[in-house]
């Protein structure tokens, strides 16, 4: 399932795409088909949030059958009257970001081998782990504000998990079972700031550098996160392409090895670390300016677009 939050006059809610071009408002239907008889009696509305995901995701394995079952009846019967005004035009809809607020957004340095090639660089020996600030996370079609105390403001691509249930000291072959699915992050790095604190907090959590989405794609529909094609273009011009199959740490071990240490929440992301091609490598440098435009690719997720703006 692809799963998005939008505003559609002026309310927030959440949904399926049922196909390229509309989306089911999932607590919307819900609502309607619990009201009425025969299967849908005993339906839980304990998953439902009006305007956010995280309840959702909270509820895990029966919010998201729960979900699969209305899609799947949806299809089957889409003229049943529970679901009058709840399909709706995709491009009609704002995109938000598919998890407004993440408790925590866990990212990797340096986790694909040909970035890492492309600095002169040896490989990592285990993850290096940083943090992104919640409040930097914006959503689709949303503008990226370059602020007036960096000149060097970077792209990333990055294949995005989302945690689907708590994950405590995890280990790796049970890694998946704590993952709900997968979106794309554009980790927007300030690179002056990023280098000379001496850590990289600041330079990694300007507001806005933390756009999300445009989909939550449920792990099902992911068979496996690392045969993914990524890429990034800036003015239609490619900077980034590369695949998933070059992570250096793949994604259970990476849930496993946070988990040790952090505990893992629903609708926390782990960001997975970008190919090559970001600006601050390229000869000459490219930085972001305003008016810029930027498309972040992951196959079987879908594109990300944003453009650039100045303060």
């Amino acid at each position: 399932m692809r799963i998005v939050r939008f505003l559609a006059n002026n309310r927030q809610s959440f949904g399926v795409l049922v196909n390229e071009s509309e989306v089911l408002d999932l607590p919307l239907s819900a609502y309607k088909l619990s009201g009425s008889s025969g299967r849908w009696e005993t339906l839980s509305l304990n998953w439902l949030s009006d305007s956010d995901t995280l309840r959702f995701l909270q509820a895990g394995d029966e919010a998201l059958k729960a979900a699969a079952e209305i899609v799947d009846y949806f299809r089957s019967d889409p003229q049943d009257s529970a679901f009058e005004g709840g399909l709706l035009r995709l491009g009609e809809l704002k995109l938000l970001a598919p998890v407004a607020r993440p408790g925590s957004m866990i990212c990797l340095g340096l986790n694909y081998a040909d970035h890492a090639a492309e600095q002169g660089l040896a490989p990592p020996e285990k993850p290096l782990l940083f943090a992104k600030l919640s409040t930097s996370v914006i959503g689709p079609d949303d503008a990226i504000v370059l602020p007036k105390v960096s000149e060097q403001v970077d792209y990333e691509v990055e294949l995005a998990v989302v945690i689907g249930k708590r994950a405590k000291f995890v280990s790796e072959s049970e890694a998946y079972d704590y993952v709900a699915g997968y979106t794309i992050c554009n980790d927007v790095s300030a690179r002056d700031l990023q280098f000379s604190d001496g850590q990289w907090m600041r330079g990694k959590s300007c507001d806005t550098f933390a756009p999300l989405g445009p989909y939550l794609v449920t792990k099902d529909d992911v068979p496996d996160p690392h045969a993914l094609r990524i890429s990034l273009t800036l003015n239609g011009e490619t900077m980034q392409d590369s695949t998933t199959g070059q992570m250096i740490f793949k994604v259970p071990y990476i849930v496993s090895y946070i988990s040790q240490a952090i505990t893992l929440e629903p609708g926390d992301i782990i960001s997975t670390g970008t190919p090559p091609g970001v600006g601050v490598f390229r000869k000459p440098p490219v930085f972001l300016k305003p008016g810029d435009k930027i498309e972040a690719t992951v196959e079987r997720i879908g594109t990300l677009r944003n453009h650039v703006v100045a303060v």
